[in-house]
């Protein structure tokens, strides 16, 4: 993360469910927050490139060959949580973006 991010609060780290994700707005953009089952944090951009819809939030949360992932709920190609890559495509990927916890709240950076 360069020094010019800013950090922008979210939600509370217990709002977010586990296997789940929630859509929000950080800045002009819309981010799909994922908490997976052991607690970890990923955030990539929400929209899905193959439909246009801003839906990943709304994906099945999961995972391949041990990668965090989740699948579209338009097409169901599925996203890897930590790169953004498509698995079923890998000339296609979603922006992702740096998330913490801070003080029991989430924090995604932005450039």
């Amino acid at each position: 993360m360069t020094a010019l991010a800013r950090w922008s609060a979210v939600c509370a780290y217990d709002d977010l469910p586990p296997e789940r994700g929630v859509c929000a707005l950080v800045g002009e953009d819309q981010v799909a927050l994922f908490r997976t089952h052991d607690g970890a944090l990923y955030a990539l951009a929400n929209r899905d490139p193959f439909s246009g819809a801003y839906v990943l939030a709304r994906g099945i949360v999961g995972s391949r060959r041990g990668v965090p992932t989740v699948a579209s709920p338009m097409y169901k190609q599925v996203f890897d949580l930590t790169t953004g890559r498509c698995l079923d495509d890998p000339e296609v990927a979603v922006a992702t973006y740096a998330v913490r916890v801070a003080g029991g709240g989430v924090e995604v950076a932005r450039a």
